[in-house]
């Protein structure tokens, strides 16, 4: 039996980003390492930014403290996390991100353009 809590199941699902094979595989992979599905484990052996931590990107982002996004942004980095990562998984936040529409586009927009950058690099 695989124990889990409902955030848990919401962390394989994100983490997944629609692939069946892949949640399936991370459920796996989350299970075998610590028995117990969480979202702090699922997010552990995918090695993917939180996603709760980029949601606070957007907030700051939409408040205008600018400053506050980026020094969070900055932190994934110094962690290690790769440039397409952070934005790849920025994208999937957006995507699901309560906003109004026009708002979500132009972020869209933005992490479109991040990626054409990230991978020039």
């Amino acid at each position: 039996m695989v124990e889990y809590v409902p955030e848990g199941l919401e962390a394989i699902i994100f983490s997944a980003e629609g692939d069946m094979r892949q949640a399936i595989n991370n459920l796996q992979a989350t299970h075998s390492g610590f028995g117990f599905i969480s979202y702090d484990n699922v997010f552990k052996v995918c090695d993917q930014p939180s996603p709760q931590v980029l949601g606070a990107v957007i907030m700051a982002c939409m408040k205008g403290n600018v400053d506050s996004a980026v020094e969070q942004l900055q932190k994934f980095w110094v962690d290690g996390y790769s440039g397409v990562d952070i934005v790849g998984t920025l994208f999937w936040v957006v995507k699901f991100h309560a906003m109004p529409e026009y708002m979500k586009l132009e972020f869209i927009r933005v992490c479109v353009f991040l990626c054409l950058v990230v991978n020039q690099i």
